[in-house]
């Protein structure tokens, strides 16, 4: 008999497995799972979702390779942690708290690709540099990949600082430059989802919640010089912004 799923899965590309995962996730991560419970059982997950047992212990499987949850042989599975309990990375608002965040810090980092292709600008982000040096780089921390980084590098730039630009975080490099005047920075925040070539890097499923920065720091006479595109683990971002009253 063919199987009959819950009405929100829709006709989505994505494994069912997976996309239960994803529902079983946003309950850990809101509490309705709490870290050092049971997780309802199988059977209650099978009934309530309308899905196969093979499924659910999928979904659950994929769980315990993240660490969330833990099966207990005679016991049933036991939540181990809240989803995101791991999250490190505060999106800031000012450029100070941001290059703060990142001083001192030392993920391991990953140079998969350099060259010098130039950075495509729009007529908002400000000047072109007249030639850039790109590097394409993942960051990890404890084993887990949770960012691919493009960076483009104003080269009269670069060329202060290359070996320290390749070896450690960037912006706290940028901003150790004697002399060097940042007058504009901006940056944006989209969601959006994994591509093939970002999901493979990054260890996650094809079309996973994604967060896309995108930063620009300029010098007073509008010339860009550093442009970084950055796609992080959704799971790995937290956003807390004061809103004035």
């Amino acid at each position: 008999m063919a199987q009959t799923a819950h009405p929100l899965f829709g006709s989505s590309p994505i494994p069912l497995y997976l996309q239960l995962a994803d529902l079983f996730r946003a309950r850990i991560a809101r509490g309705r799972w709490p870290a050092g419970a049971a997780a309802p059982s199988i059977e209650e997950l099978m009934r309530e979702f309308g899905v196969a047992r093979v499924t659910v212990r999928q979904a659950m499987g994929v769980l315990a390779r993240e660490g969330l949850v833990s099966p207990q042989r005679g016991r049933g599975t036991f939540v181990a942690q809240a989803a995101g309990a791991g999250r490190r990375l505060k999106v800031e608002t000012t450029l100070a708290d941001l290059v703060e965040m990142y001083r001192g810090d030392e993920p391991e980092l990953l140079n998969i690709e350099e060259s010098h292709e130039p950075p495509t600008l729009a007529a908002k982000d400000g000047v072109a540099a007249p030639s850039y040096f790109r590097m394409r780089r993942v960051h990890s921390r404890d084993g887990q990949r949770y960012c691919v980084i493009t960076i483009h590098i104003d080269e009269r730039v670069f060329r202060r600082a290359p070996a320290r630009f390749r070896g450690e975080v960037v912006l706290p490099v940028l901003m150790s430059i004697p002399g060097l005047a940042i007058a504009r920075a901006r940056q944006t925040l989209e969601i959006a989802k994994a591509d093939v070539g970002v999901a493979g890097l990054l260890g996650i499923p094809v079309n996973e919640p994604i967060a896309e920065v995108r930063r620009i720091l300029s010098a007073p006479d509008g010339t860009v010089i550093y442009l970084a595109e950055v796609s992080y683990r959704g799971d790995y971002i937290h956003l807390d912004m004061d809103l004035k009253p």
